[in-house]
């Protein structure tokens, strides 16, 4: 009789077990006609692309403090970031902006808008944003984090049009739009839950998600990095250039009174830290401090950047034009710059790693010093970046 109560136990707990798993099986194609019918193989579902992070281990700062990326909440954000419906006129998605084949940045000085009016500055590129200590968002940090950024550029008048100025209509009118849609009906359920709604707190959500999963660690310094198991030491896949590129970049000058380098490196490491290469917490202005698009104009709020990897494509030229204004189209350019930064006479607030009080300082960088700085920087630009699907266009 004990026996059989036994029996009788684990088959009831079994089939509790079984229900519990029936309620995370895969539901019913007809959940997901619409997004079948508009996306195809395009974008998986069940089960969707995994976004799991594989940073390696010698990359430490995590803003999302180790948490996984949600596979649902980044396949959804991955619709929202290319889906062109975000806009008031249907020209503009953030795609258009931050190109997945330039490295989620964009080609052109300063973006265009849905009416073709451009853009106030350059359009950070958005690799590793993850993996930064610096948590604010946009060149002069007017954004708490990623989660305030997202939905900005949505509501901007330039941008995609639903600020609610002029004859503009507020975000509650892209809302209404969206939850008309079959496909953003199903994908919202399948994220958020039975009948949820859209809401501007969920679109951000989502696309913090998928911004947070894009990533960039198969570099030839990631491949260095790990056959060394530190970062001091010359490279053994690097070329006698890029090994003295890597040290010009991480060693701090040595400046004497003059504010002239006497010996030591160029110390860019002492902004862009290896191995993530962000810009460190709390920078001031870098001298470049003339308005996008108006030499004359003065402006020394530009005070972040976006990490170095990837600012070279993997064909050694920059995904994009560099500096918040867009107008540094070479690499030797922003060397020449840092070789010694010369700001308007009214900028007193540049970081001071670049100047010495009144003094500018002088790098005096040779023609050699300038390639291998420029090599190594080539190291850091990876491939899957570029074609990986998770983070490609589903329409």
């Amino acid at each position: 009789m004990k026996k059989r109560s036994t029996v009788l136990i684990m088959l009831a707990t079994g089939a509790l077990i079984v229900a519990s798993c029936n309620r995370f099986s895969t539901p019913p194609a007809s959940d997901f006609e619409a997004v079948v019918a508009t996306f195809g193989d395009q974008l998986p579902v069940e089960p969707p692309l995994s976004y799991a992070s594989s940073a390696p281990d010698y990359i430490e700062k995590d803003l999302r403090l180790g948490e996984d990326v949600d596979d649902k909440l980044a396949t959804l954000g991955r619709v929202l970031f290319y889906d062109k419906q975000l806009s008031l006129n249907h020209t503009i998605s953030c795609s258009s902006c931050h190109q997945q084949e330039h490295a989620f940045g964009d080609p052109s000085s300063r973006s265009v808008g849905l009416d073709g009016e451009e853009t106030g500055r350059q359009s950070m590129r958005l690799v590793n944003v993850r993996f930064a200590e610096e948590f604010r968002m946009f060149w002069d940090e007017r954004a708490e984090d990623l989660n305030d950024q997202v939905t900005q550029p949505i509501q901007d008048h330039i941008e995609m049009g639903f600020s609610g100025t002029g004859n503009q209509p507020t975000i509650d009118s892209l809302l209404r739009k969206l939850s008309a849609i079959d496909y953003y009906k199903e994908l919202f359920e399948w994220s958020y839950g039975p009948s949820a709604e859209i809401t501007e707190d969920r679109i951000a959500t989502a696309l913090e998600h998928f911004v947070f999963s894009i990533e960039s660690f198969d570099s030839r310094f990631d491949q260095g990095r790990s056959q060394v198991g530190g970062g001091l030491g010359p490279f053994p896949n690097f070329t006698a250039s890029e090994n003295r590129g890597k040290q010009l970049f991480l060693q701090m000058p040595q400046i004497n009174l003059q504010g002239v380098r006497i010996g030591g490196g160029a110390g860019c490491g002492g902004c862009h830290r290896p191995p993530e290469f962000d810009i460190i917490d709390h920078s001031h202005n870098n001298g470049v401090d003339h308005v996008a698009g108006n030499p004359n104009g003065f402006d020394t709020t530009n005070t972040r950047s976006p990490s170095l990897r990837d600012v070279l494509g993997p064909d050694g030229l920059p995904n994009t034009p560099m500096m918040h204004t867009g107008d540094f189209f070479d690499f030797t350019t922003v060397v020449e710059h840092y070789n010694e930064v010369i700001q308007h006479e009214n900028n007193h607030t540049v970081d001071a790693k670049l100047v010495r009080g009144d003094l500018r300082i002088q790098l005096e960088l040779n023609t050699t010093e300038r390639a291998d700085l420029e090599n190594f920087v080539k190291t850091l630009s990876g491939s899957n970046l570029y074609v990986d699907k998770r983070w490609s266009n589903p329409f």
